[in-house]
C-alpha cells in the first residue's frame, strides 16, 4: 500500500461525497457516488489509512465526518478480523484525534465531536476492560489537555453509559463485563465528573463577566453542559450512595447550578433524574435534604427568576422541569413518610406547598395540570392529610381550581394569558381541548380527595359561585352562537364560567353526601340553592344544559324534603320541549336537542337512582307524560321513549306484577296498535314496500327542508324505541321474599336459584314477529337489486355517518360545529340517521330480551330457526360497520344471558354456522388486504382514495377484535376477570399490548365452551378461526386471541385423536403469527410461549412436528436433535422451565418477524472476551455425581 495510492483513492472520495451533498447533482450521479462509498467501506483493504487521511483537519467539514465514518465501519464490521498491531494503530490514531486532530470546542461542529465519540465507544465495547485496562486513565490524561479533550471525553462517557445501560446494544456477556467494570471504577468516574463540572463551573463564573475572556468563558460553560449531559446519564442507574456521597455535595452544586442561566436546564434534568429514582426506602432518605432551607431557596428562587422574565422558551422549558423536580420530590415525600417510618414531615413543607401552588396557580395550563397526581398523593397520604398545613391549603387549591377549570388558553385565541403558554405546547385547537379534557377530568378527582378531608369548605364555595352566576348577566362575547341572536356559544365568557362552575358544584356536592354523616348535611343551605336555581330561567341552551347539571347535582337534599320534588319535575319537564323559536320549523341544533336530551336523562337518572322518593308523585308523572305524548309532533321518539322508561322504572316500584302488567299495557297499547296493524305489517315484511314507506325512494328537491316521509319513519322508530325502552327497564323485585309477594316468582331452576317472570313479556313477545320481519328487510335492503331501487337523494342512504367514519378514524370533531350545527344537515343524513339506530336499537332489543324475560324468551317455539332466518340472512351483503354492533349488542348477550338448559338447542345451531361464516369473511377481507400492502408500489385506483382504504382496514380489524372478542367470551372463563364489553373492543392498539404475555394457567373452558367444543363442525370452526386469526395484521387481537382462546381450545380436543396434518397446521398457524407479530415484544412473546406449550404437548406423539421445525430457515439442527432428545427422554431431569423455553425460542429464531427498520440491517458482531469473573460455583449435576467416593461432596464444603 503506497502513499499515492491512498491519495488518489481519497480524492476520488472526495469527490463521490461532494457529489452525494450537493444538491445540484442528478439523481443517477448522486447513486453512483453513493455506491462507490458504499462498495469502498465494505471491500477495500486500506480503509483506515484511507479514513484518517480524510478525517485531517485540513479536510471540510463533511469529508471529515465521511472519513470518520470509514473508521467507525470498520471498527463496527471488521474489528473481529484484524490483526491486533493495526488495532493497536487504529486506536492510538483515534485518540491522536482527540489529542490534537479536531479544531478548538467552539469551532468544530458536534456531527464531527459526535462520530469520534462513537468510535472510541465501539473500540471499548470491543476491547475495554480485558485488552485495554487503561482505558479511563487515557480518557484522564486526554481531559487534562484543555476544554477540547474534556469534552470530547465527557461525549465518550455519555455514549458508553447509554450503549452499555440503557439500550443494551451489545452481547450479554460484554455487556455484563463493562457493566460491572464501570461499577467497580463508579467512585472515581464520579469524582472526575463532579470535579470536572466544579472547576469548569468555577472558572465561567470568573470570567463570564470580562469581555476580554469570553471565548475562554463560552468553552469552559460548554464543558459544564457536557459534564451535566453525562451526569444525567449516569445518575439514573448508579447506587444511590454516589448521588448522596460527601453529604449529597452533587445535589447541593445542582441546585446552585439551577441560578446559572446557561446550565440551569442540564442542573434541573439532573436533579429530576436524582428525586425521582426508586429503590430501597432507607437508601432514598438523604433525598430530604432538597427539602432543607438552602435547597429549598435556590429552588424557589430560580422559579421565580425565570418566571419572572415572561415567556422565553428557554425560560418555560425550564420551569417545567423544576415543576417536575417539586412533583418528584412530593412522590419522594409521600414515599418516605409513613406511620412506620422515622422521617419526620419536614421544616419547610409549608414553604414546599406554597412554591406547588405558585404553579398550579400559573398562567400555563400545562404547568397547572402537571401538578394534579401529586396533590392527589398528598391528600391521599395517610399522614400529610393530617398536616395542618395542607389543610389550610385545600381552600386555596380550591381556589385555583375555580380558576382551572375555566376551559380557556386555546392556541388560536388571544383572550387570556394562558393563550401564549398554549402555542407552546399544543398543535390545534383540537390538541389543546383534548388535553383540557382530561386535565379537568384529573382535577375533578382530586377535588373530591381534597373535600374529603374537608367537605364543608368544599359547598360552601360551591355555593357562593353558583349565587355568584346566577345573578351575573350574561355576556356572549364577540361570537354570536348560530342557534339564535345574543346566545352563548361554547366560547363565550358567560358559558365558560357557567361550565367550569357546574363541574366545580358537582364534583364537590357528590363528594360531600359520601363523606359527611345524615344528621351533619347543611340541608337548608342546599335546598335555599335549590330553590335559586329551580327559579333561574334563560333561553340559552348551553346555559340551561348547565342548569340542569346543577339540579341534579342538588337533588340529593330533596331526599330530606321531598315536597320540593314536584317543583323539580316541572322545572325539568319544562326543559324536555325546549325550543329557541317556539313550534320551531328550523332544524333544531345540537345544542337545542343537548338540552331536551339532558333533561330526559335527569328525569330517568332520577327515577333509576331514587324510586322511592317518586313513587307517591307517579300519577302526576304519569299524566304529565300522557299530556307531551298525545301532540305527536311535540317530541322526538327518542324523547317519548325516555319519559316511558322513566314511567317503567318508577313502575317497578308497584312491586305488584298484575298491577305493572296491566300499567305497561296500558303503556304499549298505542305502540301495539300501530306495530300490529295490517299496513304496518305489509311495510315490515316487505323490502320494497319498507324503502317507499320510509321515502328512502324519492327524489328531493329542497334537501334541506323537504321530508315528506319524515312522519312514516318516526312512527317506526317510536315502535321501536319504546319495545326498547320497556325490555331494557322493567324488572322484578331484587329481594327474592318480595319477588314471591308480588306475583313474580314462578318456581326454580333443578340447580335451585330462582325462575322470575317480567310483567312486560306478555306485550314483547306479541310484538317479536313484526321485530324479526323487520330484522329480516332491512339486512336485505343490502341486496344489490334493493339498493339500487333508492332514490337519487338517498343513494347512499345505507352509508356510514360522517361521525361515525370520524370517531373510527381517530380524527377530532371540529369544536364549534358540535352545538351550533343542526343534529341532520340535510334529509340524506336524517336518512343515514334512521337506518344507522334502527339498525341497532332492533339488535338492542333482542340482546336485551334474554336477560330481561330469561326463560319465556329463550322458550319461544323455533327461535333459533326464526333468527336464524332473520338476524343472519343476506349477511354477504351486510357492511362491517353494521356487523359489528350485531355481534356485540346482540350476539353476545344472547349469549351469554342463556341458561345452559338452551346451550344444544339455541346456542349451538347459532353460533356454529356464525363462526364458520365469520372465518370465511374475515380471511378474505385479510388477504385483500394482504395482497394491497404487497402491491402498494401500483397505483390504486381513483375511486377508492386512500382515506377509503384506511377505513375499510380499520374497519376489518375492529370487526375482528369483535368476533375474536365474542369466541373467546363465550369458551374462556378467566377467574375472577369480568368480562369487559365495550371498551376493550374500541380501545387504542397501544392499550393492551403490554398486558399479560403468558397465558393465564386459570383461563379454563366455560361450559358452554365444553358444549360448543362437543359438536364437530362448532369445534372445526372455533379452532380454526383462533388458530388463522394469529397471523392476521392486528396486534392487539393475536395478542388477546394467543394469551386467552387457543390454548384452552386446544387443550380440550387433545385426548381425541387428531391427525397428524391438523397438529401440523396449528404449529405451523402459531409460527405464522410469529414472523407477522414477532416485532412487538408482547406478542411475540405470548406466541413463543404457545408454541412452546404445543411443541411440549405433541411432539412425543407427533413426529410431525419435528419436520415443521425442520423447515425454520437457519435452524441448528445439532441444537435441534439436543431439544428433542431432552423432551423425549422421560429419564432425564426436567430442565427449569425458563431453560427449555429459551433454548426453544432460540431454536425458532429463523421465523421470528422483524421490524421493517431491522430487516436489511448489516450485523454487527462482538465477540465474548475471556471472563473476568471466575465462576465459584461448580455445576451440581456432574461434578457431585461423578466423584462416587463423596470426594465432591466434601470439596464443596471447604473454604
Amino acid at each position: 500500500m503506497s502513499a499515492e495510492q491512498v491519495s488518489s483513492l481519497c480524492d476520488q472520495l472526495v469527490k463521490a461525497v461532494t457529489v452525494i451533498m450537493d444538491p445540484a447533482s442528478t439523481q443517477r450521479y448522486r447513486l453512483e457516488a453513493l455506491k462507490f462509498c458504499e462498495e469502498f467501506k465494505e471491500k477495500c483493504p486500506i480503509c483506515v489509512p484511507c479514513g484518517l487521511k480524510l478525517a485531517e483537519k485540513t479536510q471540510t467539514a463533511i469529508v471529515r465526518h465521511f472519513g470518520l465514518q470509514i473508521l467507525e465501519h470498520v471498527v463496527k464490521f471488521r474489528w473481529n478480523n484484524m490483526p491486533r498491531l493495526e488495532k493497536v494503530y487504529l486506536k492510538n490514531n483515534v485518540m491522536g484525534l482527540i489529542s490534537s486532530g479536531t479544531q478548538s470546542i467552539l469551532e468544530e461542529e458536534s456531527h464531527i465531536k459526535d462520530v469520534l465519540s462513537r468510535i472510541v465507544v465501539e473500540m471499548i465495547k470491543r476491547e475495554w476492560p480485558q485488552h485495554w485496562p487503561d482505558m479511563l486513565k487515557e480518557l484522564d490524561t486526554l481531559s487534562k489537555q484543555g476544554e477540547t479533550q474534556t469534552e470530547l471525553v465527557m461525549f465518550i462517557l455519555l455514549r458508553l453509559a447509554e450503549d452499555v445501560v440503557t439500550f443494551q446494544t451489545l452481547p450479554t456477556q460484554r455487556r455484563r463485563d463493562i457493566q460491572q467494570t464501570l461499577t467497580q471504577n463508579m467512585e472515581k468516574i464520579f469524582s472526575f465528573l463532579l470535579t470536572t463540572l466544579q472547576q469548569n463551573v468555577n472558572k465561567y463564573r470568573r470570567m463570564k463577566t470580562d469581555l476580554a475572556q469570553e471565548p475562554k468563558a463560552q468553552a469552559n460553560c460548554r464543558v459544564g453542559i457536557a459534564a451535566l449531559n453525562t451526569l444525567a446519564g449516569y445518575i439514573d442507574w448508579v447506587a444511590l450512595s454516589h448521588i448522596t456521597a460527601d453529604n449529597c455535595k452533587l445535589l447541593e452544586m445542582l441546585c446552585l447550578l439551577l441560578n446559572e442561566p446557561e446550565l440551569q436546564i442540564g442542573a434541573a434534568e439532573c436533579l429530576l433524574i436524582a428525586v425521582s429514582r426508586k429503590g430501597k426506602l432507607e437508601d432514598r432518605k438523604p433525598l430530604m435534604v432538597l427539602f432543607g432551607d438552602v435547597a429549598m431557596h435556590y429552588i424557589l428562587s430560580a422559579a421565580q427568576t425565570a418566571d419572572g422574565e415572561g415567556l422565553v422558551e428557554k425560560h418555560y422549558v425550564f420551569l417545567k422541569r423544576l415543576c417536575q423536580v417539586l412533583c418528584a420530590l412530593g412522590s419522594q415525600l409521600c414515599a418516605l413518610l409513613g406511620s412506620d417510618s422515622d422521617v419526620e414531615t419536614p421544616a419547610n413543607f409549608g414553604k414546599y406547598l406554597d412554591s406547588f401552588l405558585a404553579f398550579t396557580t400559573h398562567p400555563s395550563q400545562f404547568l397547572r395540570s402537571s401538578t394534579q397526581i401529586t396533590w392527589g398523593a398528598l391528600f391521599r397520604h395517610e399522614v400529610l392529610s393530617r398536616d395542618p398545613l395542607l389543610l389550610a391549603m385545600i381552600p386555596k387549591y380550591l381556589r385555583a381550581s375555580m380558576t382551572n377549570l375555566v376551559k380557556v388558553g386555546f392556541p388560536s385565541k388571544t383572550d387570556s394569558p394562558s393563550c401564549e403558554y398554549s402555542r407552546f405546547d399544543f398543535d390545534s385547537d383540537e390538541d389543546f381541548n383534548a388535553f383540557f379534557n382530561s386535565f379537568r377530568a384529573q382535577q375533578g378527582e382530586v377535588m373530591r380527595m381534597a373535600c374529603r378531608l374537608d367537605p364543608q369548605t368544599g359547598f360552601q364555595m360551591a355555593g357562593e359561585w353558583l349565587k355568584y352566576q346566577l345573578t351575573s348577566p350574561v355576556d356572549t362575547g364577540p361570537m354570536n352562537s348560530k342557534t339564535g341572536e345574543g346566545l352563548c356559544s361554547i366560547f363565550s365568557p358567560s358559558f365558560v364560567q357557567w361550565d367550569a362552575m357546574t363541574f366545580f358544584s358537582e364534583s364537590v356536592i357528590s363528594q360531600m353526601f359520601r363523606t359527611l354523616d345524615k344528621d351533619e348535611i347543611p340541608v337548608n343551605d342546599g335546598i335555599d340553592l335549590l330553590q335559586l336555581v329551580l327559579n333561574f330561567e334563560t333561553k340559552d341552551p348551553l346555559i340551561l344544559s348547565c342548569v340542569l347539571t346543577n339540579v341534579s347535582a342538588l337533588f340529593p337534599f330533596v331526599t330530606y324534603r321531598p315536597e320540593y320534588l314536584p317543583q323539580v319535575l316541572s322545572k325539568l319537564f319544562a326543559s324536555v320541549t325546549f325550543e329557541v323559536i317556539e313550534e320551531s320549523k328550523a332544524p333544531r341544533t345540537r345544542a337545542v336537542k343537548n338540552v331536551r336530551r339532558h333533561a330526559c336523562s335527569s328525569i330517568i337518572k332520577m327515577c333509576r337512582d331514587y324510586p322511592q322518593l317518586v313513587l307517591p308523585n307517579f300519577e302526576m308523572l304519569y299524566n304529565h307524560v300522557k299530556q307531551l305524548l298525545s301532540n305527536e309532533l311535540l317530541l322526538t321518539q327518542m324523547e317519548k321513549c325516555a319519559l316511558m322508561e322513566a314511567l317503567v322504572l318508577i313502575s317497578n316500584q308497584f312491586k305488584d306484577y298484575e298491577r305493572q302488567k296491566v300499567f305497561l299495557e296500558e303503556l304499549m297499547a298505542p305502540v301495539a296498535g300501530l306495530w300490529l296493524s295490517p299496513e304496518m305489517q305489509r311495510v315490515l315484511s316487505d323490502p320494497e314496500a319498507f324503502i317507499s314507506y320510509v321515502g328512502a325512494d324519492n327524489k328531493i328537491a329542497d334537501p334541506v327542508l323537504e321530508d315528506p316521509s319524515g312522519l312514516n319513519r318516526s312512527r317506526i322508530s317510536f315502535c321501536v324505541y319504546t319495545i326498547l325502552g320497556v325490555v331494557k327497564r322493567a324488572r322484578w323485585p331484587a329481594a327474592t321474599e318480595e319477588a314471591k309477594a308480588g306475583g313474580f316468582l314462578v318456581g326454580y331452576m333443578p340447580s335451585g336459584s330462582p325462575i322470575y317472570r317480567n310483567p312486560c313479556t306478555e306485550q314483547v313477545l306479541k310484538l317479536l314477529d313484526n321485530l324479526l320481519a323487520l330484522i329480516r328487510t332491512h339486512n336485505n335492503l343490502y341486496m344489490p337489486e334493493m339498493v339500487a331501487r333508492l332514490g337519487e337523494t338517498f343513494a347512499k342512504a345505507l352509508d356510514m355517518l360522517e361521525v361515525e367514519k370520524n370517531a373510527i378514524l381517530g380524527l377530532p370533531q371540529p369544536l364549534l360545529e358540535l352545538y351550533d350545527s343542526p343534529v341532520y344537515k340535510t334529509v340524506l343524513e336524517r336518512m343515514q340517521g334512521f337506518f344507522c339506530t334502527l339498525y341497532d336499537n332492533c339488535f338492542h332489543i333482542l340482546g336485551n330480551a334474554g336477560p330481561s324475560m330469561q326463560q319465556d324468551f329463550y322458550t319461544v317455539e323455533g327461535l333459533a330457526t326464526q333468527l336464524l332466518s332473520s338476524a343472519f340472512i343476506n349477511l354477504n351483503n351486510i357492511p362491517d360497520y353494521r356487523l359489528r354492533p350485531m355481534l356485540r349488542v346482540f350476539v353476545k348477550p344472547l349469549v351469554l344471558s342463556c341458561p345452559s338448559e338452551y346451550y344444544e338447542t339455541l346456542v349451538c345451531p347459532m353460533l356454529g354456522p356464525l363462526v364458520t361464516y365469520l372465518h370465511a369473511r374475515l380471511s378474505q377481507k385479510w388477504q385483500v388486504i394482504n395482497q394491497r400492502s404487497m402491491l402498494c408500489e401500483d397505483e390504486a385506483a381513483d375511486d377508492n382514495p386512500e382515506s377509503q382504504e384506511m377505513l375499510e382496514e380499520q374497519l376489518v380489524r375492529l370487526l375482528t377484535r369483535e368476533v375474536m372478542d365474542l369466541i373467546t367470551v363465550c369458551c374462556v372463563s378467566k377467574k375472577g376477570v369480568e368480562h369487559n364489553t365495550t371498551a376493550a373492543v374500541d380501545g387504542d392498539d397501544d392499550e393492551a399490548m403490554a398486558t399479560d404475555v403468558t397465558p393465564s394457567a386459570s383461563a379454563e373452558l366455560t361450559e358452554l365452551g365444553k358444549c360448543l367444543m362437543k359438536q364437530e363442525d362448532v369445534c372445526t370452526a372455533l379452532l380454526i378461526t383462533a388458530y388463522t386469526s394469529l397471523s392476521w395484521k392486528d396486534t392487539l387481537s393475536c395478542q388477546r386471541t394467543t394469551t386467552q382462546l387457543c390454548w384452552p381450545l386446544l387443550k380440550q380436543v387433545l385426548p381425541g385423536n387428531l391427525l397428524p396434518d391438523a397438529v401440523s397446521w396449528f404449529f405451523t398457524s402459531v409460527l405464522k403469527g410469529l414472523q407477522t407479530h414477532g416485532q412487538h415484544d408482547g406478542c411475540m412473546a405470548a406466541l413463543v410461549h404457545l408454541a412452546f406449550q404445543i411443541y411440549e404437548a405433541l411432539r412425543p406423539r407427533y413426529a410431525e412436528l419435528k419436520a415443521v421445525m425442520e423447515q425454520i430457515p437457519d435452524i441448528q439442527r445439532d441444537s435441534l436433535e439436543q431439544f428433542d432428545s431432552k423432551l423425549l427422554n422421560p429419564t432425564l431431569q426436567k430442565v427449569a422451565d425458563k431453560r427449555r423455553k429459551d433454548h426453544f425460542k432460540r431454536l425458532i429464531t429463523g421465523c421470528i418477524g422483524k421490524p421493517l427498520g431491522e430487516q436489511f440491517r448489516k450485523e454487527v458482531h462482538i465477540r465474548n472476551l475471556p471472563s473476568l469473573f471466575k465462576k465459584v460455583k461448580p455445576s451440581l449435576e456432574t461434578d457431585v455425581l461423578e466423584n462416587e467416593d463423596g470426594e465432591g461432596l466434601t470439596a464443596l464444603f471447604e473454604p
